[in-house]
């Protein structure tokens, strides 16, 4: 698979950012709407809104997820109970995984067959999310086995 090859930390060396595309199990694609990252399906001149998403890996298993080239990272937000899906300004690149602060950009990749899902490292259990219904917010949920939710990921390298 093009994606296991293409990066193995090794030592300290930083791994370089890829682009992949990205879409759910239903073909829906990610676009940028208001500032928030949608998920839904774009066709004729709209292909061209398709977000691709930007992957720094950490280690085996841990990433890095961004877009924009890099410059606008999905995160984990906590706030009391309440936990969402954020894309914040910084570049993935300054990230590191050695830093507690920055462990709320920190994804966990998990394939399984031909698709990945991706959980939270700040918010154990929690992983990144679709709805059915297309044009609705890609989110975090900690209920992924909820037929209306989808977890599952199709990602390819960005030729």
């Amino acid at each position: 698979m093009a994606s296991e090859a293409a990066c193995r930390p090794s030592g300290k060396r930083p791994c370089k950012m890829q682009a992949f595309r990205i879409w759910d199990t239903n073909q829906k694609t990610f676009y940028l709407r208001n500032n928030q990252l949608i998920a839904g399906y774009l066709q004729g001149p709209n292909i061209k809104l398709e977000e691709k998403l930007d992957m720094v890996p950490i280690d085996l298993h841990s990433v890095f997820l961004g877009i924009h080239g890099g410059k606008l990272c999905l995160s984990c937000a906590k706030s009391g109970d309440d936990i969402k899906l954020q894309l914040e300004e910084v570049n993935i690149t300054d990230l590191s995984k050695n830093k507690e602060e920055d462990k709320r950009f920190t994804f966990i990749r998990s394939e399984k067959g031909p698709t990945t899902s991706f959980e939270s490292a700040a918010c154990p259990g929690w992983f990144l999310c679709t709805t059915l219904e297309a044009d609705r917010p890609v989110s975090l949920t900690n209920t992924p086995e909820e037929p209306l939710i989808v977890t599952k990921f199709y990602f390819q390298e960005d030729q």
